[in-house]
């Protein structure tokens, strides 16, 4: 997907005055039934890395949803190449070969969708979400294939719950536009800052919202929804961001206004979702923390992994 020249001179003006710019999505299809991509078991496959926030999102949600008969899946190694780039390693722990396409990198998935795409300099980015049937990429954007997998649920596949009631689609989304900029991505605005004013309106930007959402959370078990309400989308693409922040965020990134654990409500959040069944066991501590210090080196030019912190004190 191009810039229009609107966007480009946007990021322009954000990259010259040290704004970190996150790269747009290029896949944007959608599953639907009796469409070109079907609402169909054992058809789709994800590529994801266990470090990535964004494609946690994704794994969790197959979970809740019961998908994981239907979707299978595929795990890149927690090491980013020097150009952020991604390879299959079944040697590393908790990494896997690619089992449906043979590629040694995300690289070469792309490529198959899209010829040309290792000669244009591009990178390829998790989660990705594969369709065996055409032999290409559905979509790469995880807000989109999360809701998505509603759309397989609903068709008769996995448990039958929905993670995205009717009822609640418009708070939903409005929930999640709320933390995108401000704490999803917030995170990356202040720890890829390049200038201090840039820093300083991120991480000001951050605390600002987390405040708002420990104060949201009082007296509530998710973000939307009456009284205790019940979990959704909503929680779903905050959580991963919480579950990475006292771990890495606060030293890496340097978010280190207050820590998760500070915030009574937000640390509770993020222990019920570990609860929740399959859900602990989508968080793989190792890949989340030796990614991070390891792959940026711009922050960490030495590579060195914190051995902190001990095991708890960032969740329970």
């Amino acid at each position: 997907m191009e810039p229009t020249d609107e966007q480009a001179g946007a990021w322009t003006k954000a990259f010259e005055s040290g704004k970190f710019i996150r790269k747009s999505s290029e896949f944007r299809d959608f599953i639907a039934p009796n469409d070109a991509f079907d609402t169909e078991s054992q058809r789709y496959h994800l590529y994801v890395s266990h470090a990535c926030p964004w494609a946690h999102r994704t794994l969790i949600t197959s979970v809740l949803l019961g998908l994981d008969e239907h979707i299978t899946f595929d795990v890149v190694d927690w090491r980013m190449n020097r150009n952020g780039s991604w390879s299959f390693n079944p040697e590393e722990e908790g990494a896997t070969a690619d089992t449906v396409n043979g590629e040694t990198s995300l690289e070469g998935i792309y490529n198959r969708a899209f010829d040309g795409w290792k000669e244009s300099g591009r990178i390829g980015t998790v989660p990705v979400l594969w369709d065996r049937k055409h032999s290409t990429i559905v979509n790469n954007e995880s807000r989109e294939i999360v809701r998505m997998f509603d759309t397989l649920a609903q068709s008769g596949l996995g448990n039958g719950r929905t993670l995205c009631p009717d009822e609640l689609k418009t708070d939903i989304d409005q929930m999640i536009d709320a933390n995108y900029e401000s704490v999803n991505n917030g995170v990356y605005k202040s720890g890829f800052a390049r200038t201090q004013a840039a820093y300083d309106e991120s991480v000001t930007s951050l605390f600002n919202r987390l405040d708002e959402l420990e104060a949201h959370l009082e007296g509530r078990e998710w973000l939307v929804g009456d009284g205790k309400g019940q979990l959704t989308e909503a929680d779903i693409c905050l959580f991963p961001t919480l579950a990475r922040f006292d771990l890495v965020y606060v030293v890496h990134f340097k978010c280190n206004l207050r820590r998760i654990i500070d915030y009574p409500n937000l640390q509770a959040f993020v222990e019920r979702m570990l609860n929740q069944p399959g859900i602990r066991e989508t968080c793989h501590w190792h890949h989340i923390k030796a990614h991070y210090f390891w792959s940026h080196e711009s922050i960490n030019a030495f590579r060195i992994i914190p051995l902190g912190p001990l095991e708890g004190a960032h969740t329970k």
